[in-house]
């Protein structure tokens, strides 16, 4: 039967935004790709391979220049404190993500805060004062040796302008220079961990390399932990250097119906619920903090659990990436104290976009930890120019809220209403507070808002939020800063556009009792979720003992769309295991390399990688090799 006019357009819309968004991840896995190479560039400039640790707060501030970074010593010592011993790669990596090179307008805004007349210049006399007695202080020499630059200086002046341009220049310089010494010289281009620059864009390439327990803020690291086709491609050439190795190849089809065995039975719509809602955010250097929940059960009785992304209204036009954000929960048992938790299962199956498990729990409290493995939620380059208009003075000179202001608003307000009730408790604005300023509102502050703002039920509501954010912008007599700080920290970028968070909604149904679920935390992963997470791939996932080492062992477990491996280590020693993924085919990594090795601790296990299809309408193909190194 031929399809209607309106179908065909329906169809052709669908296919056309599916494109732009895949080519837009295809624009971001290059940007990823050199910004990696850059990373390996500086760092194989000063060491001999990506496996070598840095090793002084020396070697730290050289690798940074390499990199077109100009660190002071403060910088420094927020990476290098005095319990560090060694970086590694890692760890050099998420520092330059944390460390962006500084740009023209930044330097020029600093001079200018120095020379109030704005001239253009600074007397030599005035920039000796500043940089020997302020901050972080310079020697005699050291500024003699900028004021003896003809290029930027004249009359016993300096030329910011044209200083700030070598500044810049010098900079790119560095990066250029260790980007050439890798291009000429084979010999490192092999020791880099990953070659994405000689691999097709079809290679895994993508997101933030986990951060370092060693500068890690917020996560307490205590562990650091199907069939396929017979096509197993040779061994590559990075990993001829091993002693012992292991293949693992998985070919997936593409995902047009994504549904495994989460059925949700008629008599369902009978049973007792609990929902929450929550969210994924983003932090700057690439750590994802979320929501952390208390289950609490009255009795035993068959339960089921689902999450899934949790549609806002974006504005016309404005994309809503989140969706296709992978979510999880792992279900823990609270024994005698929060400490002691103990896993019980994890949200397996699927079904479209929600992942769901079903089974008996017996009555008490369970801990709901939220999971993404952070292939889809990560940091994207701004592409637009200009800046959304927050706030305007209307015809009487008051300032008011922009429409495209206040609709974000609205979205942020069904987002942080965790209980979907319409208003705010004290608790639920205070995990608001806390995101976007790290302070909480005391009973007393919650009482100056009930008496300024339009409350019910000793809640905030919708117009009482609005009203409390033209006041931060009164505040400010109209200065928006403020408010975009609000903004970003929420994963909204200038455009306001959600791209740096994951709203979510967990329900919980319950055969035989009411359910009821809290929100507690709003944290980066704890070490009672790694332990989870490899304890899951352990119990579900296919287990491969390492050729030629019987102490390493390899876990491979597949979930819907999502591919986790763990390695564990059962020797006395630590180990360093290769990861090789150039022979994959459509896939994705949260490590953001091709290949890179990871550091497993004696009698430990630790996650190696967790992929998922870049493209979900194509088949894909994952095809790992495992290897420990000489």
């Amino acid at each position: 039967m031929a399809s209607s006019p309106e179908n065909n357009v329906s169809l052709s819309v669908q296919k056309a935004t599916r494109s732009e968004s895949f080519q837009t991840k295809m624009s971001q896995h290059a940007e990823d790709a050199i910004f990696y190479m850059n990373c390996r560039a500086a760092y194989l400039t000063v060491l001999k391979s990506s496996l070598e640790n840095i090793k002084s707060k020396e070697q730290l501030s050289l690798v940074l220049q390499q990199a077109g970074r100009n660190p002071s010593q403060k910088t420094v010592n927020k990476y290098w404190t005095s319990q560090t011993t060694t970086l590694n790669f890692d760890d050099f990596c998420t520092i330059l993500k944390k460390e962006k090179p500084a740009t023209k307008p930044e330097l020029l805004e600093a001079f200018g805060k120095i020379d109030t007349d704005n001239t253009g210049y600074m007397l030599h006399d005035e920039l000796y004062k500043i940089l020997t007695t302020r901050g972080e202080k310079m020697t005699w020499d050291e500024v003699s040796a900028i004021t003896r630059q003809a290029d930027f200086n004249s009359s016993g002046k300096l030329d910011y302008s044209k200083f700030c341009d070598l500044y810049i220049t010098t900079s790119e310089q560095c990066c250029k220079a260790a980007r050439d010494k890798l291009e000429v010289d084979s010999r490192l281009r092999q020791q880099q961990f990953g070659s994405q620059a000689e691999t097709s864009s079809e290679g895994i390439t993508l997101p933030v390399s986990k951060p370092s327990p060693r500068i890690s803020r917020k996560t307490d690291h205590k562990l650091a932990p199907t069939k396929g086709d017979s096509r197993t491609p040779s061994r590559p050439p990075s990993a001829q250097s091993c002693k012992a190795s292991i293949s693992t190849t998985i070919s997936m089809g593409a995902s047009s119906d994504r549904t495994t065995q989460l059925i949700e039975p008629d008599s369902m719509k009978e049973w007792q619920c609990a929902q929450s809602k929550g969210c994924f955010y983003l932090e700057e250097d690439g750590e994802i903090i979320s929501h952390k929940y208390r289950l609490h059960l009255p009795q035993r009785s068959t339960v089921c659990v689902t999450i899934k992304p949790f549609s806002v209204r974006q504005g016309e036009g404005k994309s809503c990436n989140w969706l296709s954000v992978d979510t999880a929960l792992y279900i823990l048992k609270e024994n005698e104290t929060q400490d002691n938790l103990q896993l019980v299962s994890f949200t397996e199956h699927q079904n479209k976009e929600m992942f769901g498990w079903k089974g008996e729990l017996g009555s008490g409290v369970y801990w709901l930890l939220p999971f993404t493995t952070g292939c889809r939620l990560k940091k994207v380059k701004p592409q637009i120019t200009g800046e959304a208009k927050l706030v305007y003075r209307d015809e009487d000179g008051e300032l008011a809220l922009t429409k495209e202001f206040q609709a974000a608003l609205l979205d942020i307000f069904e987002v942080i209403d965790l209980d979907g009730n319409g208003l705010l408790s004290l608790e639920e604005y205070n995990f608001f507070e806390l995101r976007t300023s790290g302070e909480k509102c005391d009973e007393e502050a919650w009482t100056v808002c009930k008496e300024n703002f339009d409350m019910k039920k000793n809640e905030l509501t919708r117009q009482g939020f609005m009203d409390l954010n033209l006041m931060e912008a009164n505040d400010r007599e109209g200065d928006p800063s403020d408010l975009w700080v609000t903004l970003l920290s929420l994963g909204y970028n200038k455009a306001l556009e959600m791209t740096e968070a994951c709203p979510f909604v967990i329900d919980i149904y319950a055969e035989k009792c009411k359910p009821r679920i809290k929100a507690v935390y709003l944290e980066a992963g704890s070490w009672q979720l790694n332990r989870a997470i490899c304890k899951s791939v352990v119990n579900k996932g296919e287990a491969r003992v390492m050729d030629g080492c019987e102490n390493i062992i390899i876990y491979t477990y597949k979930a819907g769309r999502r591919i986790t491996s763990v390695i564990e280590n059962k020797s006395e020693n630590k180990v360093i295991i290769h990861v090789n993924n150039e022979h994959s085919k459509n896939c994705l990594s949260n490590r953001g390399l091709n290949v890179f090795a990871v550091e497993v601790a004696p009698k430990s296990t630790m996650v190696s990688q967790h992929v998922m299809p870049l493209n979900e309408q194509e088949e894909w193909l994952y095809n790992c090799v495992h290897s420990v190194l000489r």
